[in-house]
């Protein structure tokens, strides 16, 4: 990984996220994408089935590889440069397109689902992620304010909080085209979509979420695998 912390940080600062491309060598991104095809196997065996939308959350809850992962020096040097310089990892999930599943994730917040302190988040591409295959885009500076989420939800395909399709004006987006191993921090508040997945191909993404350890916040039931990864926490959960 070749990053500029400081340019790194300011863009977070004016766009609400980050792109660090090459985050991870090709080789981890491929470990790390078996590692999620195994986890979904043992899901499916255990249960049945995997959610049909595409998302499962708790892969470091299960798998020592995410345990380590999330604590990865590369993310934390980023994170103290973005975040804080005490950080707990929250909870992650993979977030998986396959031939068959096409639809673009629609316009959303991330802090309208837990609400509480800010948090940040990395969208770690675990295939190359291109406009074809449905790669993320964002819209820069829309991390100051939270945004009314009014848009339907009936469609099947997760994300019960959404934007109007015809809230964002598409020309002002950035789309992220990454080489598998590249990552996008950003912010809880930072509208972000993807691009449909038309390549008939299968996309991977592993999404780890942190928060600033000694920041007050809620407890969250489903955060069974937090912890401290880097200096020390306060306890100070409401």
């Amino acid at each position: 990984m070749d990053v500029d912390l400081t340019t790194l940080r300011e863009d977070f600062e004016q766009t609400g996220f980050a792109i660090a491309p090459n985050l991870f060598s090709r080789n981890e991104a491929q470990q790390l994408k078996h590692e999620c095809i195994n986890i979904l196997d043992a899901v499916k065996e255990e249960t049945g089935s995997v959610a049909g939308h595409g998302v499962h959350v708790g892969l470091a809850a299960r798998s020592p590889v995410f345990q380590e992962a999330v604590g990865d020096v590369r993310i934390l040097d980023i994170l103290e440069t973005i975040l804080s310089p005490n950080i707990e990892f929250l909870s992650d999930k993979v977030v998986f397109k396959s031939e068959s599943m096409t639809f673009a994730s629609p316009w959303h917040q991330d802090w309208h689902y837990w609400h509480g302190a800010h948090k940040h988040s990395i969208w770690v591409a675990l295939d190359d992620a291109t406009v074809d295959n449905g790669c993320l885009k964002l819209f820069p500076g829309s991390h100051t304010s939270a945004i009314v989420h009014d848009g339907d939800a009936s469609d099947g395909h997760g994300f019960g909080n959404r934007l109007r399709p015809d809230a964002i004006d598409e020309d002002l987006a950035i789309t992220a085209e990454l080489e598998a191993g590249g990552a996008v921090f950003f912010h809880d508040l930072t509208l972000h979509a993807s691009h449909p997945n038309k390549s008939g191909e299968e996309r991977w993404v592993w999404i780890p979420t942190y928060r600033d350890a000694v920041v007050e916040d809620n407890d969250y039931p489903w955060a069974v695998a937090a912890k401290v990864v880097r200096g020390e926490k306060v306890n100070s959960s409401k």
